[in-house]
């Protein structure tokens, strides 16, 4: 079979557009290589650090990923996304511009007999109940219709200073594995275990590469980021590998 890649927490469009500008690019010549050999692409959330569909409105820029996303699925490659927290109010571009469905929580999937959770991890496993909470206020239909009645200019500016000022944009918090009794996400993949059984469960939003044995036959990965680690997924339908995108 061909490769299956995974890659998640982008964030672009942070700190700036232009600070930002280097880091697309290098996605995108990431894009162009795995094209070659790849069975579908998923993107695991937060591509962008801050997105905001109106009706009629979508953020501005963006249009090198956007357009390289566009080349490869009109190609004929599957490509899934899922939303993350900085763009869970994506609704239906991508579906109907892109022809890539968006996931707002974890799917399952199977490639080659192995069987796969995939989803962002935000607000998964014990704890982060302030999280939780928010993400509740910020996902509600009302929230976001009152959100709509800001002028554009207006509300995507303030959620872009927000959002660059979240804590999971700087990495400080995400720079060490703090041991399987506190990573929250390995917590819950073994919660998820005790029901059914997952060869891989695939996630980002922790900003940190890993892979973690949980239980028999059964691995925790994490993408890590394209902010200072620039690394991917890779299963070739045997072994799921983390690899570094040097160019």
């Amino acid at each position: 079979m061909k490769k299956i890649y995974f890659a998640s927490d982008q964030h672009f469009g942070a700190p700036t557009p232009e600070l930002s500008l280097p880091r697309e690019k290098k996605f995108v010549a990431w894009l162009d290589e795995v094209k070659e050999d790849a069975e579908a692409i998923f993107l695991l959330g937060d591509l962008f650090d801050f997105w905001f569909e109106y009706k009629t409105v979508v953020p501005k820029g963006f249009v090198r990923i956007l357009g390289k996303l566009a080349e490869i699925r009109d190609s004929g490659i599957p490509i899934y996304f899922f939303v993350g927290n900085h763009d869970l109010w994506m609704n239906d571009y991508f579906e109907t511009e892109l022809n890539i469905p968006v996931y707002h929580d974890n799917k399952e999937f199977t490639f080659n007999g192995k069987t796969f959770l995939i989803g962002h991890g935000d607000g998964k496993g014990p704890g982060d109940k302030g999280y939780k909470r928010m993400k509740k206020v910020f996902t509600n239909p009302f929230s976001k219709w009152l959100f709509r009645w800001l002028h554009p200019d207006v509300g995507v500016s303030l959620a872009q200073y927000l959002s660059v000022k979240n804590k999971l944009i700087s990495g400080d918090e995400d720079i060490k594995f703090l041991g399987e009794e506190k990573e929250w996400l390995i917590l819950y993949a073994k919660r998820k275990l005790e029901t059914k059984h997952y060869n891989y469960f695939v996630f980002g939003h922790r900003h940190l590469p890993m892979i973690r044995q949980v239980g028999e036959n059964s691995e925790y990965v994490n993408l890590g980021d394209w902010i200072g680690y620039f690394t991917y997924g890779v299963f070739d339908g045997e072994k799921f590998e983390i690899k570094e995108y040097k160019k």
